[in-house]
Formats: C-alpha cells, sequence, structure tokens
C-alpha cells in the first residue's frame, strides 16, 4: 500500500530538547528480525516441506510465479509474525526478512505472493490434499521427537479437546451452537506429551461443523497417531485423556479394543451422583466446620445402558466455598482403567490435561487460530492447517529457550519479545547479514536459542 508523502517524514518538535524527525526511508529494513529463529526451527523440524508436498499442485506450469513450497512458507512465517489474513500480504510483500524466509533474495528478490494468489492456494486444496496435510503434520511432528528421544519414551498421553471458533459471517456448515451461545465451527485440536515433559505438542487440527458433538472424529484421530506412535516408540505406554464430551460407548469400546490406558471424564447422572452421595454428605459437614473448599476420594463400578461390561469410575465429591457465595456441591467423575488411587488419577493425572486449554488459549490469542473468514469450510479447514504448523514453529522455539526468561513464555509473549526484532538487511555475493539492536533486552535468549536450532557463533 502507498502511504502519502507527508508520511515519509515525521517531525516531533517539543518532544526532546532537539526536534526530532522520523524518515520511513529504509528499504533494507524490517520489523521482524526475529524471525529468523522460526526458518531455523523449520529446519529442524521440515514441517514446511511435508506440507507442500502433500499438496498437488494443479496449476499451469507455464505460468507460475510462485512456487508452493514458497506460498506455504510465506502463509506460515506470516501467521507466526502476526500477520495472520491473507490481506496481510500487501504489508509484507516486499519485506526483506519475509522475502528471505519464503527463499528470495531479502532485496533484489521478487515480491511475495499477492492476497488473490494465497486465497487461490485456500480455495483450489482438494480435501485429498488436506487429509494428505493433516497425515503429514501428525506423521513429521511423531517423527521428530522419535528422532529427538531416540525413540524411548516411557509414557505418551493423548489429549483431544474440541474448542470453539465463532463465525461472523455466511461461512459454510457454520452453525448455531446452544453450548456456546453464537454461531460458530467447533474444531478439535490434539496433543503429546512425552514421558514428563511441560510441553504438549500439537500434533493435529481438525475443523468441524458448528452443530456437532465433542466426539465426533475422535476416533479417526485416534486411530491414525495410534498406529504412528506404535511404530515409532514401539516400547511406550500410551494413555488417552479426554473430556465429557468424548464418553460415548463407541469411544469407550475403540480404547478398550487398542488396549490403551485412558481417562475421559463423565457427566453426572442420577446413577452416579448416588454412588457419591454418602461422601458429598461426609464432605459437607467437612465443609461447614471448616468454612473452606472440601473434597473427597471414592470409587466405584459402573455400567452405562449402552456399556458391554462395567467399568471403573473415580469420584471426587466436593464443596466449593468462595467468599460471598453460597456453598456449591462440584462432584465430578472420571471412567478409567488405571489402577492408582482415586486421589491419584484425579490429581496427579486427569487435572494435568488442564494445560491443554493453555495451549488452546495460545493458539486463539497468539495466532488467530479462529481467523476462518473464507466462505468455504474446506479452505478455513486449509488455513487452521497452516496455523498449527506456525504453532508447532513457535513451540520449537519456546522448548530452545528451556532454562531461559522465556521458557514458559506464552506464544505471544514471544512473538513480541524475540520475533518482531527491528532489523536491516545488507547483501553481497558471499552472504547476507541481519543488523539487529546491540541493546536488544533478550540478548542472552536469544543466543541460547538459536545455538540450540543449528546456528554457530560467526
Amino acid at each position: 500500500m502507498n502511504k502519502p508523502k507527508s508520511a515519509d517524514r515525521l517531525k516531533f518538535p517539543e518532544l526532546f530538547d532537539k526536534p526530532t524527525i522520523a524518515i520511513f526511508n529504509e528499504k533494507a529494513g524490517s520489523s521482524d528480525g526475529g524471525s529468523v529463529l522460526l526458518k531455523a526451527a523449520d529446519k529442524r523440524l521440515g514441517i514446511i516441506k511435508a506440507l507442500a508436498e502433500a499438496i498437488s499442485d494443479r496449476r499451469q506450469p507455464e505460468k507460475i510465479v510462485h512456487q508452493l513450497d514458497e506460498i506455504i512458507s510465506q502463509r506460515v512465517f506470516a501467521i507466526a509474525c502476526g500477520y495472520e489474513d491473507c490481506n496481510d500480504a500487501a504489508k509484507i510483500g516486499n519485506d526483506p526478512i519475509h522475502k528471505m524466509l519464503a527463499g528470495r533474495d531479502p532485496l533484489s528478490g521478487e515480491a511475495l505472493a499477492s492476497q488473490p494468489t494465497l486465497s487461490r492456494l485456500e480455495n483450489s486444496a482438494s480435501w485429498k490434499d488436506i487429509f494428505r496435510m493433516s497425515a503429514a503434520l501428525m506423521m513429521t511432528m511423531v517423527s521428530f521427537h522419535q528422532k529427538r528421544l531416540k525413540g524411548k519414551a516411557k509414557l505418551i498421553t493423548i489429549d483431544l479437546d474440541p474448542t470453539d471458533d465463532p463465525t461472523h459471517g455466511a461461512q459454510q456448515l457454520a452453525f448455531f451452537n446452544a453450548y456456546y451461545d453464537t454461531w460458530c465451527y467447533l474444531p478439535m485440536v490434539g496433543f503429546l506429551t512425552f514421558n514428563n515433559e511441560a510441553e504438549q505438542y500439537l500434533f493435529a487440527s481438525v475443523l468441524r461443523p458448528g452443530n456437532v458433538n465433542a466426539a465426533v472424529g475422535a476416533i479417526g484421530i485416534l486411530r491414525r497417531v495410534i498406529l504412528e506412535l506404535r511404530e515409532k516408540f514401539p516400547g511406550a505406554k500410551l494413555r488417552i485423556r479426554l473430556d465429557g464430551g468424548f464418553a460415548t460407548p463407541e469411544v469407550f469400546d475403540y480404547l478398550d479394543s487398542e488396549r490403551v490406558e485412558y481417562l475421559i471424564n463423565m457427566a453426572k447422572n442420577n446413577i452416579l451422583k448416588g454412588y457419591a452421595e454418602e461422601l458429598m454428605e461426609e464432605v459437607r459437614k467437612l465443609s461447614k466446620e471448616s468454612n473452606c473448599t472440601e473434597h473427597l476420594y471414592s470409587e466405584n463400578l459402573y455400567r452405562a445402558n449402552t456399556w458391554k461390561n462395567e467399568r471403573r469410575v473415580i469420584f471426587k465429591a466436593e464443596v466449593v466455598r468462595l467468599s460471598g457465595r453460597e456453598p456449591k456441591d462440584n462432584p465430578r467423575f472420571v471412567i478409567t482403567n488405571l489402577k492408582q488411587s482415586p486421589q491419584y488419577i484425579y490429581e496427579k493425572i486427569y487435572c494435568q490435561r488442564g494445560d491443554v486449554e493453555n495451549r488452546i488459549k495460545e493458539l486463539h490469542h497468539g495466532l488467530s487460530f479462529d481467523r476462518t473468514s473464507c466462505e468455504s469450510f474446506k479452505a478455513n479447514q486449509f488455513r487452521i492447517l497452516l496455523t498449527a504448523a506456525s504453532y508447532i514453529l513457535m513451540q520449537e522455539i519456546r522448548r530452545a529457550a528451556a532454562g531461559t526468561s522465556l521458557g514458559r513464555a506464552q506464544i505471544s509473549t514471544i512473538q513480541i519479545l524475540l520475533i518482531k526484532l527491528a532489523a536491516r538487511v545488507a547483501t553481497s555475493l558471499r552472504r547476507i547479514v541481519i543488523y539487529l539492536p546491540e541493546s536488544f533486552a533478550h540478548l542472552n535468549a536469544f543466543h541460547q536459542i538459536a545455538f540450540r536450532l543449528g546456528a554457530s557463533s560467526a
């Protein structure tokens, strides 16, 4: 976009001891200098190449200006830098850092793909392309962690969770959802946790219509990832954690047939409340005496009418007390085939799935996962796969930041403090030089991340 000529120079006459002028004429400058870390992360993971190779290029070869891998690179890196919409292409088309990330010369290279080109790609991908991209995303992540851990994980935990994606237009298959009280999509995301690591790694991102229940598509996702994990980690124990919407007979039967560990929240009903009532009476007395929130744990065998056999249900009898409010009964039930005590299972294993909510918030608030503004449902599925790839790169940067002040930072914080970094680019016949601020506050963290991602001293 061309800016008014008067905006090239701004004068601030009374802010400092001397009149200050801001001049916008740095053609080799960029505000995304730290995004070279994204490129380094992708070199290790290979996620962009895997996605690009999954797409069939149906364009006429003689008319191609932007190769598929360049376009995918442009979109994935742009999303990670905060340019989540195709319309943002005009803002960064001649940015030297973004041209370099896409494989072009930062100064003399041609401009990046325009918004119409990016939109055509989103809308031209077939369902076969998208299925292959989803498989490539999952297989690339599992293979990377197999290599990282040398295939020696003792325990791998799989978490699936739906999330709401409000829509604001005529998007295909957007429906009103009474639970979320809005028109929306209900995408499902999947995460892997290896051993007792703090990070849950994204491996699946599936868009679904706004009127489906939580379990739709879950078995298909689980079947593919379990097969891949058993091939890459033959000695690992697999554990599945799911919320209450997944507590269907089909899901339970599938997990039993796969002989995996599972913990699935179960919505309360009269039978389950009857199991817990004696313990609830006890915990009400404890809470009344202490004037605090109290809880106790127990278990029983339970068989719903649609189940073939009994399963173990553990339950937490809890009374919640908050200042200024009436005490509230809060019984919780989890169906599981684990053998540990009810309290240990609930507090030390099941409750850890709450961290997945933080990952989902990062997707929404850090990378605009819900920017599904295409009219076509298929195009929106394509878009959230690219957002998933951006998130995976950011997760790898955070993993490389372990031990620094950014080791557990939110994705949005990493984006602001590490990626959005003023830079000037210079090129010669032999090399490209990126000049970054000497006074950069997180220089030590940047150095550590860069070295862990493959950089060396110049």
